[in-house]
């Protein structure tokens, strides 16, 4: 029987070479630290960006920025809604934003774990095993319908997202810098779906629910749209380097302990809510915090402010907790509970540049 499994990978820098290129803390690009971006430089980075997938992605403004915020906090992103409304075009769209590496996987039932993380091979001429890189060795890693795959599968990417690196047969391979898993998945259809397990859910960053375009933007698109594909036009505006160089900025980011109080807060009241069976992780705040200091970067403040928290808050942790069976029956959702809890707490209040002011006196 003939398989349907599709797995297509570009060619990466990372087929035939050693595979310990970063350091385990994913630090450094090719055994150097990256350099900081300057503001200006950073800006002019991030605009072109957010410039081309908006001549893909009409009317997604939020949609496009909150990728690129995912992308500098050294996130991953799943993009959870119904068919046809522009999932993997805006991870395609991101992808070719950057001049690095890509690759796409199809999920499908039959898909094994190899062809995700790689299989060592024999080789007669030699007498020795030889790793073959699957299609996770690359920067920016889409897989389409990630729910799929079975579990098996899936539980090969846990390793990937969590810690950049790939073990097989005993021998752990880093990735690279940056490296990001952009994930697509409908919730509608469940035939031939395996759910994700929460431990995978955790694992990514934020979740973004694309919605329907509005009057404007549909028109817009039926009339640029309808003789070509727009990412034929879609170039490389930044290169890897420049990547890894924002992300460093995005790490330069101050927070203050006010923020950081107010983060442990919002967590806190999601596991103390009688409403939720399941509330935020220890991991989802630190990712929160992480999309907070992107957020503040993308602004244009080398400081996190208590909205840059709120902003990127649904998104990063609505996906990540569940609702009681009363709540779900009452018609409540994770985002009208999460938008109560930050409605109902206190922000620390303080004086105009105390949010910076800290970082010279700590």
């Amino acid at each position: 029987m003939e398989s349907n499994r599709q797995v297509s990978v570009e060619p990466t820098p990372f087929q035939g070479e050693a595979y310990s290129t970063l350091p385990r803390d994913g630090a450094a690009l090719n055994g150097h630290r990256p350099p900081v971006m300057d503001a200006e430089r950073f800006h002019d980075a991030s605009e072109r960006i957010l410039g081309s997938i908006s001549k893909v992605i009409d009317g997604k403004a939020d949609a496009a920025k909150l990728a690129l915020t995912v992308l500098l906090a050294q996130g991953h992103l799943l993009l959870e809604d119904v068919p046809g409304v522009g999932k993997t075009l805006l991870a395609k769209t991101l992808a070719r934003t950057v001049d690095c590496t890509v690759s796409r996987i199809q999920f499908t039932p039959d898909l094994l774990p190899s062809d995700v993380t790689g299989v060592s091979i024999y080789n007669q001429s030699s007498r020795q095993f030889e790793f073959r890189p699957g299609a996770v060795f690359a920067n920016i890693v889409i897989g389409d319908e990630i729910n799929r795959a079975s579990a098996k599968t899936q539980s090969a990417l846990l390793e990937c997202m969590e810690e950049h690196q790939v073990t097989v047969d005993g021998h752990s391979y880093q990735l690279g810098l940056p490296f990001m898993v952009v994930a697509t998945q409908n919730p509608i259809e469940m035939e031939g779906t395996y759910p994700l397990p929460e431990a995978q859910r955790d694992r990514f960053m934020a979740r973004i629910s694309m919605g329907y375009p509005d009057k404007e933007a549909e028109i817009e698109m039926l009339e640029t749209h309808q003789a070509a594909s727009p990412l034929v036009k879609v170039t490389p505006v930044v290169t890897a380097a420049d990547v890894a160089a924002m992300i460093a900025s995005v790490q330069q980011v101050y927070v203050s302990t006010a923020i950081k109080e107010y983060t442990v807060a919002i967590g806190r009241a999601t596991r103390d809510s009688a409403r939720l069976r399941l509330g935020a992780s220890p991991r989802s705040l630190l990712q929160l915090l992480r999309a907070a200091k992107a957020t503040a970067a993308l602004d244009g403040r080398d400081f996190v402010l208590p909205d840059d928290v709120v902003d990127v808050a649904e998104s990063v942790l609505a996906h990540r907790i569940i609702l009681d069976r009363k709540a779900a029956s009452s018609g409540d959702t994770p985002q009208s509970i999460l938008r109560g809890i930050l409605a109902a707490l206190p922000v620390a209040q303080e004086p105009p540049g105390a949010w910076r002011r800290d970082r010279h006196t700590a």
